[in-house]
């Protein structure tokens, strides 16, 4: 099943998987169109677009995974975004392949993905195990840092070593309204409620010992 909200491309693909001895059993528009129609024709193999109306493709494919757990998808897609290839393989896609693949990479795929072996654009596959080394070697005990900008760690530096926003501002040559604007999107980028857990956070992180950036 090809699974696109445009109908020119589902038509194109449709007929180069037909024309290399593949049968195409049904097609659909949408998200919410792709789960009833695979549920109703059951394929081996869906090609799914992530960008969707109604439904995306990556809740289509948990949905039909979890319905058809002999359903294969494989997702065909522009986006190449980590965090797309992430959510996608998470909701059940044994494959990713980007757009832009030649049709034999696309056949390829899909005899792959219908024999239950997983197919990436190449760079993608890489990609992905960076991301499950990441996650595998991560001590849950020590949570990763929020991102916070170098300004940001700047200004909670100075306040968690005692200094007051003004007392900031000078010594960063800020204006006490930029510092505060910092202040608070380190305290909703750490999830912090007031002052005190700020400080507390910067302390807990070390980060009242870090030596300061020179200017």
């Amino acid at each position: 099943m090809v699974v696109d909200d445009h109908p020119l491309w589902t038509d194109a693909v449709s007929r180069d998987l037909g024309s290399a001895g593949f049968s195409v059993v049904a097609t659909a528009a949408d998200g919410d169109e792709a789960v009833r129609r695979a549920l109703a024709t059951r394929p081996a193999v869906v090609l799914m677009d992530l960008q969707l109306p109604k439904v995306n493709g990556v809740e289509a494919t948990r949905q039909i995974r979890e319905a058809l757990p002999d359903t294969r998808i494989l997702v065909l897609s522009a986006s190449g975004e980590q965090q797309d290839v992430l959510d996608a393989v998470k909701a059940g896609a044994l494959g990713y392949l980007l757009k832009s693949a030649r049709a034999e990479e696309l056949y390829e795929a899909v005899r792959r993905t219908a024999a239950g072996q997983a197919s990436f654009t190449p760079g993608l596959a890489g990609l992905l195990l960076g991301e499950y080394r990441r996650l595998a070697t991560a001590d849950p005990a020590k949570p990763e840092r929020p991102e916070l900008t170098e300004r940001e760690t700047e200004v909670l530096r100075l306040i968690a070593k005692g200094l007051t926003a003004k007392q900031v501002a000078s010594r960063l040559v800020l204006s006490h309204r930029t510092v505060q604007n910092h202040v608070q999107n380190a305290m909703g980028k750490l999830q912090v409620h007031n002052r005190a857990e700020l400080v507390r956070y910067a302390i807990e992180t070390g980060l009242d010992g870090e030596p300061e950036q020179r200017q």
